[in-house]
C-alpha cells in the first residue's frame, strides 16, 4: 500500500511514546499489513486541531494497529501524550470498554469513558479549545491480501469477545490481513453547542460511538447470528406460525404435535448455517477458480454500496445469468470488507453435501410453489427473524436464469415478503441494492441453446455437477460486476401512499397499496439493473454483427460499424452506471476470434468476419444483455429502412405508440416525454454523423440513398429493434385476421408462438427469443393495460379502433415483404387448433 503525503508532519521533539510500546510496535510491524478505509484518512481533518482516536475495544494489538495505521497514513500519532489546556493524557487514544487486570478477565461494564467525559469538559470550560474526535474500527483478519488456509479462518474477526492469548495469535496468523476504518472525525465544539444537560451530552455521545462501531462490525464481519438451531426456536415460537400449526392440525386431521413437527421441519430445509471460518475458507478457494476461468473480474460502483450500507438493511437484487451468480457477488462482497449476504437459493440445490456446503455459505432454500399455507408462514416467518437480525439478504427477482440474455420480468413474492418483514421488523431502514453481472461468457451456454430449442431443463443432481466440472478447464473472459442505483425502501413507499405506516400497527394484514408498493419496486429494481449494464466487447460484436443476414462482415466494416456503436453509447449514456470497454475496435476484433465467439475467413479482397451456428446463437445471448442500451438510436434507425425521408414530428408520433411497449419489454428507464427528448438528441447525432441530412428548420429529415454507407450503418443499428417490431406485429395480426371476440388471451398467446416458430425457421433466425412465449404475453398484458385490447364476459378479446391505426402505421417501418410474409404465415384460430391436435397426434 503506498503512503499518502502527511499533512501532520511528526513532531521533531517533544514527549515520545513510552520506550517499551515503540520496542513492541517494531516487532509488530512485520506481521502487519493494513488496508485503510478510506485511503486517505487526512483529507476529512482540520491540520490545527487537536486529534484524538476512539476505538472499540482496549488492545495491546489494537493500539499497535493504530498507531501504524496511524504513521502510514500521515496523521497524529496516538501514542504521544496527548495535553490541551491542562488536560495531560498519556495517549492520544481511549476505548469505550476494556479489561481490569491481565489475561483471563472480561471486559469492564461502563456507559461512558472517563477520558471521554474529561474531553467534553475541557471543551466546555475553554471556549477557545477544541477537539477532533476521529472513531477508527480495526478488523483483524478481515482483508484477505493472500490465500489462508483453515486454521487462520479459526482466528478471524468475529463478534466475540476474545482474549489477550487469542488475539494474539489472531495478529500473528492474520495480522498481514487487516483493515482499519477510519470514521469521519467529530468536533467536541459542535456536539456541545447545543447541549442542554452535561450528563446527556455524555451518554448520547458514548451511545452513538457504540452505535456506530456495531454497524462498522455488521458490514464488515456481518451480523451477531445465533446459533441456527435458536433461529429455528424462534421461528416455531412466532405467533403466525404457532397459527398456522393449529389451522394445519385441523385442516388436515392430523394433532397439533404432528404438525409441529412438520413445521419444524420445514424450518430446517429452509435455514441457512452460515459460517465465517467457512466463508473464509472458501473465498480461498474461489480466488484460485476464478483466476483460472476467467481473465478478470471487474468491479465498479461499490463505493457507493460501502457509504449506504452501515445502518441499512441491505437486500441484494442482481439479475441472474448464471450459477455462478451468488458466488461471484458474495465473494467480491467478502474479499472488499462486506459481510456476504444469506442468499435465497431453489431447494432443487439442497442435494446431498451440496446443500450443507451451500448453507454454510449463507443459502437458505425455498420451494418453487409456496401454495402449502404452513410452509408460506415457515418461509415467511424465517425471512422476517433474519430482518430481525439485521442480516442482508439476496435473491434473484426474476426467478430463475435467464436463458435469453434479457432481463426477465420481475416476481413478486419474495419482494412483498420483504416489505412484510420490513413492516413487522422495521428496526432499521432498507435499501434494495441492484447488481447488474455481465459475463462475455456463460458456462450454461449450450444448456440454454437446447433449452430454447425445446429440450427439457435438466434438474440439478450430481451426475450433472460432476460433468459440468469439465467446464472449468476452458476460459470464460472477463466478467463486470456493477452496483446500480440503490431503492431506498421508505421514500417509494411514501411515493405509493403516505400512509403506509398505519399497516405496521397490523403487519399480518395485507394492505390495499402493498400489490402497488410491489410493482413498483419489481419494476424499479429491473429498471436500475439495466441501468448499471456493462457494455463489454462480446456485447458490442454482437450487436453489430448479428444485425447482418448471413451473420457476417468486411473487416473493415465491422471495426467502423464497431467505432459508431461505441461512439453512440458514450456521446448519449444510457446511465451514469453504465460502463464500456477500453478496447478499440480492431482490438475488440481479435478478442472475438480468440473468444471463438467470431471466426475470421480469409479472402483476396479482405477478410471477412463471421459467426457461425451455435456460436450465432450464443451471440444472441449478450446482444440482448445490452439490447436496451441502443434501443431509442435503432427505433430511430427504424423509421428510416423504408422511408427514405421524414418528418421529425413524425418521428416522435410513431415513438409514442411504440415506446410504452419496447419499455415495458426493455424495462427502460424514460418517461414519454423523456424518450422524444432522446430521440431528439439521437437524432442530432446521427445529423452530425452525417447518417441523416436535415433542412434548416430541422423539421424534415432524409437519409442517403440505400446503397450508401450511411444508409448501410442505419440498417445495422436498426436491426436490433426490429425483430421486437416484427413480434408486434405478428400480435396485432392474429388478432385482425381472427377478428374481435374470437381469441382469448391464451389462445392469442399460442398462435403468436406458433407463428413465430414458423416464421424463425423459414428465415433462418439465430434468435430463439424471437418466438419466446414470455415477450408476446407481455406484450398482450401491456396491450389490455393500455386498453387496446379488453376482454368480453366470455374473455373472448375485443379490440380498439387504435389497433387499426397501428397496423397502418406498421406499413411506415416493416417492408411489404415482412408484412406479407407474417400475414401469410399468421394461422385463424380453427385451423391452429387442428394443427395442435394433429402434431399431439403425432406425438403420441
Amino acid at each position: 500500500m503506498n503512503d499518502s503525503p502527511a499533512p501532520f508532519p511528526p513532531a521533531a521533539s517533544g514527549p515520545q511514546a513510552p520506550w517499551w510500546l515503540r520496542a513492541l510496535g517494531a516487532l509488530a510491524e512485520p506481521w502487519l499489513k493494513i488496508r485503510r478505509d478510506p485511503a486517505d484518512p487526512c483529507a476529512s481533518l482540520a491540520a490545527d486541531v487537536p486529534v484524538c482516536y476512539v476505538i472499540e475495544r482496549y488492545g495491546l494489538s489494537d493500539t499497535l494497529v493504530l498507531e501504524q495505521a496511524c504513521r502510514e497514513a500521515g496523521l497524529p500519532e496516538p501514542l504521544r501524550p496527548f495535553d490541551i489546556a491542562g488536560l495531560t493524557k498519556q495517549r492520544a487514544m481511549f476505548a469505550l470498554s476494556r479489561r481490569d487486570g491481565w489475561w483471563f478477565q472480561k471486559p469492564r461494564s461502563k456507559t461512558h469513558s472517563a477520558t471521554l467525559a474529561q474531553l467534553l469538559d475541557t471543551v466546555r470550560t475553554h471556549a477557545d479549545v477544541d477537539v477532533q474526535l476521529m472513531p477508527v474500527a480495526i478488523f483483524v483478519g478481515r482483508a484477505p491480501e493472500r490465500e489462508s488456509g483453515w486454521f487462520r479462518a479459526l482466528f478471524e474477526e468475529n463478534w466475540g469477545v476474545v482474549g489477550r492469548f487469542r488475539r494474539l495469535l489472531a495478529l500473528l496468523l492474520n495480522g498481514r490481513s487487516t483493515i482499519v476504518h477510519f470514521a469521519a472525525p467529530v468536533s467536541l465544539r459542535a456536539v456541545i453547542a447545543g447541549e442542554r444537560d452535561a450528563q446527556n451530552t455524555l451518554r448520547k455521545v458514548s451511545r452513538v460511538l457504540r452505535v456506530h462501531f456495531q454497524r462498522q462490525r455488521a458490514v464488515v464481519v456481518g451480523p451477531d447470528l445465533s446459533h441456527r438451531r435458536t433461529l429455528i426456536q424462534a421461528v416455531m415460537n412466532a405467533a403466525p406460525v404457532q397459527a398456522a400449526i393449529s389451522t394445519a392440525a385441523s385442516k388436515d386431521n392430523i394433532d397439533r404435535d404432528t404438525a409441529a413437527a412438520k413445521a419444524r421441519a420445514m424450518a430446517w430445509e429452509i435455514a441457512a448455517d452460515q459460517s465465517h471460518p467457512f466463508v473464509r475458507s472458501a473465498s480461498s478457494m474461489l480466488t484460485g477458480l476464478w483466476d483460472k476461468i476467467y481473465s478478470g473480474v471487474r468491479m465498479h460502483h461499490f463505493d457507493k454500496l460501502r457509504a449506504i450500507a452501515p445502518g441499512h438493511e441491505v437486500v441484494y437484487v442482481p439479475c441472474h445469468r448464471s450459477h455462478i451468480d451468488y458466488l461471484l457477488l458474495s465473494y467480491l462482497l467478502y474479499r472488499n470488507g462486506i459481510a456476504p449476504p444469506h442468499i435465497a437459493a431453489g431447494v432443487n440445490l439442497n442435494l446431498p453435501i451440496l446443500g450443507s456446503i451451500l448453507r454454510r455459505g449463507g443459502a437458505f432454500f425455498m420451494r418453487r410453489s409456496f401454495s402449502d399455507p404452513l410452509y408460506s408462514t415457515v418461509f415467511r416467518e424465517y425471512m422476517s427473524q433474519l430482518f430481525a437480525r439485521g442480516v442482508s439478504i439476496e435473491y434473484f427477482v426474476e426467478g430463475g436464469r435467464s436463458r435469453t440474455g434479457r432481463t426477465l420480468t420481475p416476481r413478486g413474492g419474495l419482494l412483498s415478503m420483504t416489505l412484510r418483514s420490513f413492516l413487522r421488523e422495521s428496526q432499521r431502514p432498507v435499501v434494495f441494492q441492484p447488481v447488474y453481472i455481465g459475463y462475455e461468457r456463460v458456462m450454461e451456454g449450450d444448456s440454454y441453446v437446447g433449452e430454447l430449442s425445446g429440450k427439457p431443463k435438466e434438474k440439478e443432481n450430481w451426475f450433472a455437477l460432476i460433468r459440468a466440472l469439465r467446464k472449468l478447464r476452458e476460459n470464460y473472459g472477463e466478467v463486470a460486476v456493477n452496483f446500480g442505483e440503490p431503492i431506498f425502501l421508505t421514500p417509494l413507499l411514501d411515493g405509493v401512499d403516505a400512509n403506509w405506516r398505519e399497516a405496521i400497527a397490523d403487519p399480518d394484514a395485507k394492505p390495499a397499496w402493498l400489490k402497488p408498493a410491489v410493482d413498483t419496486l419489481a419494476e424499479r429494481v429491473a429498471v436500475n439493473i439495466n441501468r448499471a449494464v456493462d457494455v463489454n466487447p462480446i456485447n458490442l460484436l454482437a450487436l453489430v454483427l448479428l444485425a447482418t443476414p448471413k451473420h457476417a462482415m468486411a473487416e473493415a466494416d465491422l471495426i467502423a460499424q464497431i467505432d459508431l456503436t461505441r461512439d453512440l453509447i458514450t456521446a448519449l449514456p444510457y446511465s451514469d452506471r453504465l460502463t464500456i470497454t477500453n478496447l478499440s475496435a480492431a482490438e475488440i476484433v481479435a478478442h472475438g476470434e480468440k473468444m471463438a465467439a467470431i471466426v475470421r475467413i480469409a479472402h483476396p479482397l479482405g477478410d471477412v468476419l463471421a459467426s457461425e451456428g451455435k456460436a450465432a446463437v450464443l451471440l444472441s445471448y449478450f446482444r440482448n444483455n445490452v439490447l436496451h442500451v441502443v434501443a431509442a438510436a435503432a427505433w430511430i434507425a427504424c423509421c428510416f429502412l423504408n422511408n427514405r425521408g421524414m418528418k421529425r414530428e413524425q418521428v416522435r408520433r410513431l415513438g409514442r405508440v411504440v415506446y410504452p411497449f419496447v419499455r415495458a419489454e426493455l424495462f427502460l428507464p424514460w418517461s414519454e416525454d423523456e424518450f422524444n427528448s432522446r430521440a431528439d438528441r439521437t437524432i442530432d447525432f446521427f445529423v452530425a454523423r452525417g447518417l441523416l441530412i436535415t433542412d434548416d428548420r430541422r423539421e424534415s429529415l432524409q437519409r442517403e440513398s440505400g446503397q450508401g454507407d450511411g444508409a448501410f450503418r442505419l440498417r445495422v443499428i436498426a436491426q436490433s429493434l426490429l425483430q421486437t417490431i416484427e413480434r408486434y406485429y405478428i400480435a396485432i395480426a392474429a388478432l385482425v385476421r381472427n377478428g374481435p371476440n374470437t381469441l382469448t388471451a391464451g389462445e392469442l398467446e399460442n398462435l403468436c408462438t406458433l407463428t413465430a416458430q414458423r416464421l424463425s425457421l423459414l428465415q433462418e433466425l439465430n434468435a430463439p427469443e424471437f418466438f419466446d412465449k414470455s415477450l408476446f404475453r407481455g406484450f398482450i398484458q401491456k396491450l389490455r393495460e393500455r386498453r387496446v385490447i379488453w376482454p368480453d364476459a366470455e374473455g373472448k378479446l375485443e379490440f380498439h379502433a387504435d389497433l387499426e391505426s397501428i397496423v397502418r402505421d406498421a406499413k411506415l417501418i416493416l417492408s411489404r415483404e415482412i408484412r406479407h410474409g407474417i400475414l401469410k404465415l399468421t394461422p385463424e384460430r380453427r385451423n391452429a387448433l387442428a394443427s395442435s391436435d394433429d402434431e399431439a397426434k403425432a406425438n403420441e
